[in-house]
């Protein structure tokens, strides 16, 4: 083994600061000696400075078996390089402890030269795709060191292709390449091609620089094909076509059948959103008959909007959706922090007649939070909505506030949303939101638009405020979403969000500082409520993670009922006892009429190695919710957790997980997420009317996805969670009269959820707290007569219980999503044009 280790991770070259090649990566030796490094041309020394030298957290932990490892990162700066390149045939960089060197670098002139014009354009693509039919977006950046670039698309043969192309701003990019706020230009792109009038099956996207040219081969048909592959897969999938599949099953085989799924090949894509949206749409009909809809009262809305360099294009596309409401008692406020005069002047040529439009030109810009109060200043409406200066609202969008307000009495109110494209002809990426959900709130600001609220909670929880920056609707949606007494969210996409380059609706890298804000807004939320909590951001930009103080070390009591399958039941208890950071908890399992000797020879052995566990005997048959009632009175906890024999504990803080949550005051119960042992979804919450009664959802989902708007990812309120991993405090287990015993079987942990549910008290799902669960091996299939005259008297019985909640829906599993299948799909079912709601 060498003695000095190193590499170097990445080379730059920087051409508008000495034309300096730099050298990123780690170097370090036993002992952290001083290591030299020095630079040879054709064998000749060549005088550099020293690098930057700082630590290196990765290394340090890779090699620790070398001790302390200090500053070993490094970062090399050589200048003039494209003048020593053509003085010298080679260059060579060495690293040297004073006894031994090593080569780090080394390269041609010719290859240096070669490599340094190569750096001067740089560009990256975030994402191809087909939106609709046929209209390709490529977006992404593109810098040239030199100045100016220009994109454009050419087809295989260089001849130039009709596009629309935006450029914007890349804040992201700028804080990254140093790019101060004086220098910065529009380096982000966003291409268009309609593909029906060019018909070409590649494109090139090309980028022309001062003297540097390259080009991004686009693969039409592989994206077409691609996108045709996803929807398609998904109908063979579909409830739809189950007598088919049955039949493909039956006569060829599972594995047959599965493969056949994976690998056909469809002609066409059968459903996607802009399809969905034509038909669910408000039509001409219902338009006219909202026009003429008489409330009982009529409350102004005030729109407020800040203005800064808005394009006229879009502003125009703004106002005209507003002026085109069927709703119209609404005042628009524009608060316009632009440097010129050019949208005073655009809004006096175009709409001078319309006086429910309020201008104020301000003096300076002050920031997106500052520029909005000001909007809000002008507000005379007893309700403030709150928009975004070139997006669009549907024409029925405050028609459906104002019945809200006037039928409901709500005083915060938040709609669906989706993208629609730079040019306004392509919808996208639709939000289907839950009714409100305060924990899915504290984990990413999934509100967002449209928000309306009451102007009277502006006297409780004051106005933006600009240290919330980029965050500053968030920190504004927590702090109303706290006062509010009625929040009443609409299952209708009425706010199309237009999808900028360098936005967070397209990329949200591109605001860092905006996230960084959330994070402080979500902390500043538990410090109002007096919890306790650490909030960090996450891998995923705008999403985190909250880490509540747990009060005291209280008991849990896990109750695990079981019949032999010892095996299974060892699994479990050795994985509690030898993973779980959690010390103070009593294990009671319930022997339920098992016939194996070995299992109460077992039985005795896990007694006396573990002081924890007891063992609790039913002597009755089988009957799931009897079995626990009877574990719960025997229990000495304060919190219960209910525990299936046949799961295998992950995550080693399983329990604070689910007991930081379940502590919280309105928190009923708290389940995890569960894993079948191919590494997919067991159990990431429980859908009612998903399948008919209550399903899994994203079931079978790859454990590394993050499910539909981020819902296998996030810790949310949901309706149901299952009994094979659910921690409950036993106080409220006590109110709700534990298990219905009449539920031997099937639906007593969903019943027992609605229970808690119907005390006012909330069920939450965390992804934190993860398990394999090897899946009803004790209880096996229903697979008899009497085990399905059984199961269909337990269907009963939950219908008669809960036929009112199935009837509403779900509240935490959107109307527009499909109940046939469990991946979040959209719902196909129409009627007249509307939605289900």
């Amino acid at each position: 083994m060498a003695k000095i280790l190193w590499n170097v991770d990445e080379k730059k070259y920087n051409d508008r600061n000495a034309h300096t090649l730099i050298l990123t990566g780690w170097a370090t030796e036993q002992g952290n000696p001083a290591l030299t490094f020095f630079l040879q041309g054709d064998g000749e020394g060549i005088s550099i400075s020293q690098p930057e030298r700082f630590d290196r957290a990765d290394v340090a932990r890779s090699l620790s078996e070398l001790g302390e490892v200090r500053d070993a990162g490094f970062t090399l700066k050589i200048p003039e390089i494209l003048t020593l390149a053509e003085k010298y045939t080679r260059l060579e960089v060495f690293l040297s402890d004073g006894s031994e060197k090593e080569v780090i670098f080394s390269s041609t002139g010719k290859e240096l030269k070669d490599f340094c014009m190569d750096c001067l354009m740089e560009y990256r693509i975030d994402k191809e795709q087909i939106l609709g039919k046929n209209t390709l977006l490529v977006e992404g950046w593109v810098l040239d060191q030199q100045g100016s670039d220009e994109v454009l698309v050419e087809d295989r043969a260089g001849k130039p292709v009709k596009c629309t192309i935006n450029r914007g701003r890349r804040p992201d990019v700028e804080e990254e390449r140093g790019i101060t706020a004086s220098g910065s230009r529009e380096i982000g792109f966003s291409v268009q091609v309609d593909l029906e009038e060019t018909g070409n099956k590649e494109l090139l996207v090309c980028f022309k620089g001062p003297k540097t040219q390259k080009k991004y081969l686009v693969d039409v048909r592989k994206l077409k094909k691609e996108k045709s592959v996803f929807y398609q897969r998904m109908n063979l999938l579909s409830i739809e076509n189950k007598d088919a599949n049955r039949a493909y099953i039956k006569e060829k085989g599972l594995k047959e059948f599965l493969h056949y799924v994976a690998t056909y090949q469809p002609d066409s894509v059968s459903v996607d959103y802009e399809e969905w949206l034509k038909s669910h749409a408000a039509g001409r009909k219902e338009l006219l008959r909202q026009k003429k809809t008489v409330f009982k009262e009529k409350p102004l809305i005030s729109i407020v909007i800040p203005l800064y360099n808005t394009p006229e294009e879009y502003l125009k596309e703004l106002i005209d959706s507003v002026r085109a409401q069927t709703y119209t008692n609404w005042q628009l406020c524009l608060a316009d922090g632009s440097e010129g005069l050019e949208t005073r002047a655009f809004l006096n040529k175009k709409y001078r007649k319309e006086n429910r439009i309020t201008y104020k030109k301000l003096k300076e810009n002050k920031g997106i939070s500052e520029n909005t109060n000001a909007a809000m200043k002008l507000a005379a409406g007893e309700y403030i909505l709150l928009c975004d200066h070139d997006d669009v609202l549907t024409p029925d969008a405050l028609f459906h506030i104002a019945k809200a307000i006037t039928e409901q009495k709500a005083d915060v109110i938040y709609t669906d949303e989706d993208k629609v494209s730079m040019d306004g002809k392509h919808y996208f990426e639709p939000n289907f939101k839950p009714d409100y959900n305060l924990f899915r709130l504290r984990e990413n600001n999934y509100i967002c638009h449209i928000f309306a609220f009451k102007r009277s909670l502006l006297e409780r929880t004051g106005t933006f405020r600009p240290e919330y920056d980029g965050a500053q609707d968030f920190d504004l949606i927590l702090r109303c979403c706290e006062q509010a007494e009625r929040i009443v969210h609409i299952p209708r996409v009425l706010y199309h969000w237009r999808s900028h380059m360098n936005s967070t609706a397209a990329n949200p890298e591109s605001k860092r500082y905006a996230f960084e804000a959330g994070k402080r807004a979500v902390e500043d939320h538990y410090r109002r409520l007096g919890i306790k909590a650490e909030v960090e951001m996450t891998d995923r930009p705008g999403w985190y993670r909250s880490h509540v103080a747990i009060d005291g070390e209280p008991m849990i009591s896990i109750i695990i009922p079981n019949k032999d399958h010892i095996d299974d039941l060892d699994l479990c208890i050795t994985s509690i006892e030898e993973k779980s950071t959690w010390k103070n908890y009593e294990i009671l399992v319930v022997e339920n009429n098992s016939e194996q000797k070995d299992t109460f020879v077992y039985y005795e052995e896990l007694q006396r190695r573990y002081n924890n566990v007891r063992i609790l005997t039913w002597k009755k048959e089988f009957n799931y919710s009897a079995i626990n009632n009877f574990a719960v009175r025997e229990s000495r906890g304060e919190y219960l957790l209910f525990l299936n024999n046949d799961v295998e504990i992950i995550t080693p803080s399983w329990m604070e997980e689910m007991l930081q949550i379940c502590q919280q005051k309105g928190v009923g119960m708290v389940g995890a997420k569960l894993y079948y042992p191919d590494d997919t979804i067991q159990h990431a919450g429980v859908v009612l009317g998903l399948g008919g009664i209550a399903g899994h959802i994203m079931c079978k989902a790859n454990r590394d996805e993050i499910g539909y708007m981020g819902r296998l990812v996030s810790v949310q309120e949901i309706s149901a969670v299952t009994a094979a991993c659910m921690m409950m405090k036993a106080s409220v287990f006590c109110d709700a009269g534990g298990f219905d015993e009449e539920l031997r079987v099937a639906f007593n942990d969903i019943d027992l959820c609605m229970q808690v549910r119907s005390m006012g008290e909330k069920i939450v799902f965390t992804p934190y707290a993860e398990l394999y669960h090897y899946e009803s091996k004790s209880r096996g299939l229903e697979d008899t007569p009497e085990k399905q005259l059984r199961f269909g008297k337990e269907v009963k019985c939950f219908k008669r219980k809960w036929e009112r909640d199935l009837l509403k829906g779900d509240p935490y599993y959107s109307p527009n999503l499909s109940l046939k299948e469990g991946d979040c799909s959209l719902r196909k079912e129409e009627r007249n044009g509307e939605y289900h709601a």
